[in-house]
């Protein structure tokens, strides 16, 4: 069996390590709005029934127009990690899979555990025609890399030749909407789009994402998650929300981005990439750095393939700033 992968969030764990009680940790392990938008009234009808067809459409049309997704109408599904466990029933058995990486460690645990050979690959071009799928994060996840969509769209033809498909993990694509391939994916038969709610508006709970693909596999993965896989109140929330102007949450994201590159850069740390949501750091001392901020009940995220890799979450206002920026001058070089 894979190992389970370690995530940012652990607060729990972490406090029962260096104490304290979990509100009073500051997490900046992960790449999450920090400033959670605000909630319209749910009706309470929405909390008493099973969710109702109009509401499952009503969040798929106003998916399409925040996703700019043209004819295709982006699936509801409960957190793009269920999408991820879906995804070895894809491609033929016996075809190899192709994850850009370093990324985010579910996509090869869920292939790994399904019995595919899974190559771990450092750039597009290193994907080939024994390739019956292929991942690529985009931002990616924990640097920041990106590819244009042209070159993913030749990725896929690629693919698409040789029988395969490729998927496109958009989940911090809210904060560059240039970069996202939704746009054309009606035109992409083999392409599979997994874009994240609960990031961009602050509503991890909810465990809300969408898939984007072609009409038949959409229906395989509605298929596969059964019936009212998705709550009445996420989809409700997703219809009211997706429909909202975004510009004030993208100014307090960039705001809240300015604000932590300044503390990193006043602590002598270098950054080394990211997305408005979060920012990797590359330093040595990494491991000291990272046991310095739990004494004072800050978390950020570590990286068990990378020692000297830290990545900062945005904290929510500059009081936490202040907090982030004196632990940081506590760390004894």
């Amino acid at each position: 069996m894979n190992a389970p992968i370690i995530h940012g969030g652990g607060i729990t764990a972490a406090a029962a390590t260096f104490g304290g009680r979990v509100e009073d940790w500051l997490d900046l392990s992960t790449g999450i709005n920090p400033n959670p938008v605000s909630l319209p009234e749910i009706p309470t009808r929405v909390w008493q029934r099973l969710p109702d067809r109009h509401l499952v459409e009503t969040a798929r049309y106003a998916a399409r127009d925040h996703y700019r997704s043209g004819a295709i109408l982006p699936l509801p599904v409960p957190g793009t990690q269920s999408v991820i466990q879906l995804l070895p029933r894809l491609p033929q058995p016996g075809r190899r899979v192709a994850i850009l990486s370093p990324t985010y460690g579910e996509y090869a645990r869920a292939f790994g555990a399904a019995g595919f050979a899974v190559d771990t690959v450092s750039d597009i071009d290193d994907i080939g025609p024994e390739h019956g799928l292929a991942v690529v994060v985009n931002p990616n996840n924990p640097d920041g890399r990106v590819y244009t969509a042209g070159r993913l769209e030749a990725l896929h033809e690629r693919l698409k030749a040789n029988g395969g498909f490729l998927v496109v993990d958009e989940a911090f694509g809210d904060t560059s909407p240039e970069t996202s391939l939704a746009p054309r994916a009606a035109a992409l038969s083999n392409l599979i789009i997994l874009r994240s709610f609960g990031k961009f508006f602050g509503l991890a709970g909810l465990r809300l994402g969408f898939a984007i693909a072609r009409s038949d596999i959409l229906a395989r993965f509605e298929d596969w998650l059964g019936p009212w896989a998705v709550s009445g109140p996420a989809l409700f929330l997703a219809g009211s929300l997706l429909n909202s102007d975004v510009s004030a949450i993208l100014r307090s994201i960039a705001e809240r981005q300015a604000a932590l590159h300044a503390v990193l850069v006043d602590a002598g740390l270098t950054v080394a990439g990211g997305t408005p949501l979060f920012t990797l750091v590359v330093d040595g001392r990494a491991p000291g750095i990272y046991t310095t901020l739990c004494r004072n009940h800050i978390l950020v995220r570590r990286f068990d393939y990378a020692p000297d890799w830290l990545r900062f979450g945005l904290a929510p206002d500059a009081a936490d700033d202040a907090r982030l920026a004196a632990a940081l001058r506590s760390f004894d070089r």
